[in-house]
C-alpha cells in the first residue's frame, strides 16, 4: 500500500511538472517584431512557434494557436484561432497569410470587426493594403445585436475603410428575413458625403400602378455633387431625372434639376409621347463687382405636372418663369438689367396670361445729402415689355410697349422729436414712350411722346403714446405703445394718360392713407421683446375715377374708400405664433379676405401643429378667379417609447366642400433600420389618385428623392 502510494505521488508530480513546462511562454524579440509563445524554433530569417501565439508589431497584435513568421519580410503564416488587433479594428480567422508591412494578405473564415460599427463575415478575404478588402460570400451589417436586425448578405464585396463598402448580389434581411434583392449596392461607412446608391422606394397607386424609385448619388468634388433618379411606373411609362448642385469661391453656384418621362403604351390615350422638366438656379460675381442671377422653371406640360408632381403646394400652381438679372451696387449707385418672362396659366379659360421684359434696365441713387436735413435720389428705368394672354400672343395681339423713364427726388426727412417722426419727398416724373395709341383710339402707332407730372408724399408717423404696467411689486410687466400712421400721395394729371400703352390700365395716386398700430412688449432678460401687435388701415381716393379702384364699381362708380385692413400678430417665441389678418369692404358690408396662419411648436418638436386658413372674394364681381376659401393642417407627433414618428397633411376646399389633399406617414425606429410609410391622396386631379409608398433607412445611407415630389410632405 506504501508503496503504491508512493507511485501515485510521484506520477502527479510528473504531471505538474510537464503541466508548468508546457504552460510556460517564452520570448523571442528583434529590434521589430516580439513573438511570444510555449514553444518557438528559428531557421534562419524563419521563427517557428505554436502555443498560444503572440506575434508584437508597431501597433499590430497578432494571436494564435501557431504562426510562421519571416522576420526580414515580415511575413506571417497563421492558423487556430487567428485574431489580429489594431486601433481601428478586430479579425478573426481559421487561416491567415499576411504582410505586417503592407498589411496585404489573405483571410479564410473571417469575422470583424471595423470601427466604429461596421461588422461582417466571409467566407474569405483577400486584403489588397490596409485599408482596401475584397471579401467573398460575406455578411455585413452596423447592427451590434446578437441577431442583427438587418444584414446584407452578398457573392463578393470590395471594403475601403472609413469609405465605402460595394457588394454585388446584395440582399438585405431584417430579422433574416430577406425583404430586397440589388443586383449591386455601395454602403458609405462615413459621415461625409459619399458615391453610392441610394435606399429605394416601392409602392402603389391607382392611376399609375406599381412603381420604383431609386437614386444613386455622385460626389464629384467637394464643392459640387450630382443625385440621378429613375422613377418606374407599371401603367404609365419610365422617367429619369438628375439634380446637380455645384459652389464656387466668392459665392457663385446654383442648382440644376432635369427630368424627362416617356409615357408607355398603358398610359391612357391623349397622353402625350413624353414631357420634361428643366429647373435652374444659378449665381455668380462677375468682373467689377457684377453679379449675375439667373432662375429658370419650365415644364413642357402643366398637365403632366399636375398628374405626376407629388409635392401638392407645387402640382396645384400652374407656372413658368425664366429670367436672368445683372446688379451691380457701389457707393450711392445702382444698376441692374432684367431679361425675363413669367407665364400662369388658368385651367378654367384653357389660357395663360404671359409676361415679358426684353429687357428692363434700372439705374438709380440712394439718398444723398445735399444740405441738411435735404436729400436728393433718382430713379431711371427703360422698359421694354409684352403682356397679353397666350391666345393674343398667337394672333399677335398681345400689349408692348417701349419707354425710358427718369424720376429724381429730393427727401426732407424730420426727426427731431423722438415720438414723432416726418418724411416728405416731392418727385417729378418724365417718361419717354416710343409708341402710343392713336387720339381717341386704340390702335398702335409709332408715334412717341413724353409725359411729365410731380409726385408729392408725406409720411407721418405719430405722435407715440405709450404706457408701462406694473405688478403688486412695482416691477414693470408690460409696456403698450400706440402709433398712428398717416400718409397723403399727389400725383398731377398727365395730359396724354388716353395714350399711354400700359399692361392693364393707366391711374395716378390721390389719397390719404391713415392707421393705428399698437405694440405689447414684456421685459425678458433685461430686453424688451415684443409679443402682440395689433395694427388697422384704410386708404381713401380724392380722385376715384383714375385710382388703381377705377376698375372697381359700387352702383356704376369708383369707390372712394378701400377695404378697411387689419392685422393680428401674438407670438410667445418661435415655437408659438399666431398671425390673424383680414379686410372689410364697407359697400358690401362684408369680408373680402381672412387670413389665419398659427405655428404650435416646431417640427423638431414632439408635438407640432400648423394651420393655414385663407378665404377672400371679390365683393365688386360675381366672378373672380381670385375667390378661395381652403384651410390646411399640418402637424406630427412623436412617441420615443413606442419609437414611432407620424405627420398628416391636410386640405380642404371649403366653397366646394371637398377635399384637395390628404396625406399621412409613418416612421417606425428599429434600432438600426427606421421603416417608413406613407399614403396621400390627390383629390384635386382629374381622376383622385391614391399612392402608397414604402421606404427604409440604413445607417449612412440617404433615401432616394425624385424631383416629382419624393418621400415626405
Amino acid at each position: 500500500m506504501a508503496k503504491s502510494k508512493l507511485i501515485f505521488s510521484l506520477l502527479l508530480f510528473t504531471l505538474f511538472v510537464w503541466g508548468f513546462l508546457l504552460g510556460q511562454q517564452t520570448e523571442f524579440s528583434s529590434e521589430e517584431i516580439t513573438i511570444i509563445a510555449r514553444f518557438w524554433e528559428k531557421k534562419g530569417d524563419l521563427i517557428s512557434a505554436t502555443g498560444n501565439v503572440e506575434v508584437h508589431y508597431k501597433d499590430i497584435t497578432l494571436l494564435a494557436d501557431g504562426a510562421e513568421v519571416d522576420i526580414e519580410t515580415k511575413d506571417v503564416f497563421a492558423w487556430g484561432n487567428v485574431t489580429i488587433r489594431s486601433p481601428e479594428e478586430n479579425v478573426s480567422c481559421e487561416e491567415m497569410r499576411f504582410n505586417l508591412d503592407s498589411s496585404q494578405g489573405q483571410l479564410k473564415k473571417v469575422y470583424g470587426m471595423v470601427k466604429p460599427t461596421l461588422l461582417y463575415q466571409a467566407e474569405s478575404i483577400d486584403r489588397e493594403n490596409q485599408d482596401l478588402y475584397g471579401f467573398k460570400k460575406a455578411q455585413i451589417t452596423t447592427c451590434t445585436q446578437p441577431v442583427p436586425r438587418w444584414q446584407f448578405s452578398c457573392s463578393k464585396a470590395n471594403f475601403k475603410k472609413d469609405d465605402y463598402m460595394e457588394m454585388w448580389n446584395a440582399v438585405l434581411r431584417v430579422k433574416k428575413i430577406p425583404v430586397f434583392y440589388l443586383p449591386y449596392f455601395r454602403y458609405p461607412l462615413n459621415r461625409d458625403r459619399a458615391t453610392g446608391f441610394l435606399m429605394p422606394q416601392g409602392g402603389y397607386s391607382g392611376q399609375k400602378g406599381f412603381f420604383y424609385s431609386q437614386g444613386f448619388y455622385w460626389a464629384l468634388k467637394r464643392n459640387m455633387d450630382a443625385t440621378f433618379n429613375l422613377d418606374y411606373y407599371g401603367d404609365r411609362g419610365l422617367g429619369g431625372g438628375l439634380e446637380y448642385r455645384y459652389l464656387f469661391s466668392e459665392g457663385t453656384g446654383g442648382l440644376l434639376n432635369l427630368y424627362y418621362f416617356r409615357f408607355n403604351k398603358r398610359a391612357p390615350i391623349g397622353s402625350p409621347e413624353n414631357a420634361y422638366i428643366v429647373r435652374f438656379k444659378h449665381n455668380q460675381t462677375l468682373p467689377s463687382n457684377f453679379n449675375i442671377v439667373a432662375d429658370v422653371d419650365y415644364q413642357s406640360s402643366y398637365d403632366f405636372l399636375r398628374e405626376f408632381d407629388n409635392n401638392f403646394r407645387r402640382a396645384v400652381v400652374s407656372n413658368r418663369r425664366s429670367q436672368v438679372y445683372i446688379s451691380r451696387a457701389w457707393s450711392y449707385y445702382n444698376f441692374n438689367m432684367r431679361v425675363s418672362r413669367f407665364e400662369t396659366y388658368y385651367s378654367q379659360s384653357d389660357d395663360s396670361i404671359i409676361r415679358k421684359n426684353t429687357p428692363q434696365i434700372g439705374f438709380s441713387s440712394t439718398k444723398m445729402k445735399i444740405v441738411s436735413p435735404i436729400y436728393f435720389s433718382f430713379t431711371s428705368l427703360f422698359d421694354n415689355w409684352e403682356y397679353g394672354w397666350e391666345s393674343d400672343y398667337e394672333k399677335d395681339r398681345q400689349r408692348s410697349s417701349q419707354s425710358l423713364a427718369f424720376t429724381p427726388t429730393v427727401t426732407v426727412p424730420f426727426t427731431y422729436i423722438p415720438w414723432l417722426t416726418l418724411d416728405s419727398s416731392v418727385s417729378t416724373n418724365f417718361t419717354y414712350y416710343f409708341n402710343s395709341y392713336a387720339p381717341g383710339t386704340n390702335k398702335v402707332v409709332n408715334d412717341p411722346i413724353l409725359s411729365h407730372n410731380y409726385s408729392l408724399h408725406v409720411k407721418l408717423n405719430g405722435p407715440y403714446i405709450s404706457k408701462i404696467f406694473f405688478d403688486s411689486q412695482n416691477t414693470p410687466k408690460l409696456k403698450h405703445i400706440i402709433e398712428p400712421t398717416f400718409a397723403y400721395k399727389y400725383d398731377s394729371p398727365v395730359d396724354v394718360s388716353d395714350r399711354i400703352i400700359t399692361r392693364r390700365f393707366f391711374y395716378t395716386n390721390h389719397f390719404v392713407r391713415y392707421g393705428l398700430v399698437n405694440h405689447f412688449l414684456i421685459k425678458q432678460n433685461d430686453q424688451p421683446r415684443e409679443i402682440c401687435t395689433l395694427g388697422l388701415h384704410q386708404t381713401y381716393y380724392f380722385d376715384p375715377e383714375n385710382s388703381p379702384l377705377s376698375n372697381q364699381k359700387v352702383n356704376g362708380k369708383p369707390p372712394q374708400f378701400s377695404d378697411l385692413s387689419g392685422y393680428f400678430r401674438f407670438y410667445l417665441g418661435r415655437q408659438y405664433r399666431v398671425d390673424f389678418s383680414a379686410s372689410y369692404n364697407p359697400y358690401y358690408k362684408t369680408f373680402s379676405r381672412l387670413r389665419l396662419g398659427a405655428n404650435l411648436g416646431n417640427i423638431t418638436d414632439d408635438l407640432f401643429l400648423r394651420v393655414n386658413w385663407y378665404k377672400s372674394i371679390s365683393p365688386y364681381r360675381e366672378f373672380s378667379r381670385m375667390r378661395r376659401h381652403q384651410i390646411g393642417l399640418y402637424g406630427g407627433v412623436k412617441i420615443p417609447k413606442l419609437a414611432l414618428e407620424a405627420q398628416f397633411d391636410l386640405d380642404f376646399n371649403i366653397i366646394e366642400g371637398e377635399m384637395l389633399y390628404s396625406a399621412v406617414s409613418l416612421v417606425y425606429h428599429y434600432q438600426c433600420i427606421d421603416f417608413k410609410g406613407e399614403v396621400k391622396i390627390f383629390y384635386f386631379r382629374d381622376k383622385p389618385e391614391t399612392q402608397i409608398r414604402f421606404s427604409f433607412e440604413l445607417g449612412n445611407i440617404g433615401k432616394t428623392t425624385d424631383l416629382l415630389g419624393g418621400f415626405g410632405f
